[in-house]
């Protein structure tokens, strides 16, 4: 059992804290909002803090999901002003790179570790303690963090040093990004036809065109929902990190800059709590 804080009880952060506890691990939650940390502590018995700084003191680890960059430093700062030597933070924000090289850099000079861990599985990845982790940092904090993700994890791997981590779920986001449009398309295509959607994912779900979304969303694409998560505000925060990166970096993303363009489109229609398949909206 590891004494853990969890900080940022957002859809992805109330239950992976969540599985922390039932895993057996001693887990004190801290969130902005103190209403909602407190309902996290009613719903699994566990412990809530009013501040970062009691929220981490004596923690072993301490696991970070909340905004982006500005939140990461938000927390880091007063966390690293109590944690001890020998502690490891454990960042599942989907931030940019040079925000977990900074904080890396940071807790080194403490001696405390620290590994950039973005997720992906969307909120049902959350909940059902299905995510897929990628993850920056010394190999030896990694080895050491990688039980205690192991209740909310499918699926980890060190992608190698800081920053890694972040890097890694840039190009899951651009990958991302391309799948969706090209399934609204198919999507558009499919309705303009006369086709059933449902009918048609049967006759080609199997085949090279099969991924994950079309899966898990052409049906409701098909039905016009688009309450299912990842919300489209959250996805072009993570796009426009990506296209920084990329400028830097000076790599080529065509696709990716039109369709965070797309998804501004999504936003003017006041779409910016529908989740990222609903760059269909915009073809209807």
């Amino acid at each position: 059992m590891a004494r853990c804080a969890f900080l940022g009880l957002g859809v992805m952060g109330y239950p992976m804290a969540g599985h922390l506890l039932r895993a057996g691990h001693q887990v004190t939650v801290w969130n902005r909002t103190k209403s909602k940390s407190k309902l996290w502590s009613d719903e699994y018995d566990g412990q809530f803090a009013d501040t970062i700084e009691e929220a981490v003191k004596n923690a072993d680890f301490v696991m970070i999901c909340v905004g982006d960059d500005p939140d990461v430093y938000a927390v880091v700062t007063p966390a690293l002003k109590v944690l001890e030597a020998g502690s490891i933070i454990v960042d599942h924000t989907t931030a940019s790179a040079e925000c977990a090289r900074e904080c890396h850099g940071m807790a080194m000079a403490k001696g405390i570790g620290f590994v950039d861990a973005p997720i992906s599985g969307g909120e049902a990845g959350a909940v059902n303690g299905q995510l897929t982790i990628m993850c920056g940092g010394d190999k030896e904090d990694y080895i050491k963090a990688e039980p205690i993700m192991e209740p909310y994890a499918k699926a980890m791997k060190l992608m190698g040093l800081s920053g890694a981590g972040q890097l890694t779920k840039m190009v899951n986001q651009i990958c991302i990004a391309g799948i969706l449009q090209g399934l609204a398309e198919g999507v558009h295509f499919a309705q303009k036809a006369g086709l059933d959607i449902d009918e048609v994912i049967q006759a080609i779900g199997k085949g090279a065109a099969q991924s994950w979304q079309m899966d898990n969303r052409a049906s409701t694409m098909g039905r016009d929902e688009y309450d299912f998560g990842f919300a489209v505000d959250w996805m072009r925060k993570d796009l426009g990190i990506t296209l920084k990166t990329a400028k830097d970096v000076g790599a080529e993303l065509v696709l990716t800059k039109m369709v965070d363009e797309y998804y501004s489109d999504v936003q003017e229609m006041g779409g910016n709590r529908w989740d990222t398949s609903s760059l269909l909206k915009r073809l209807s």
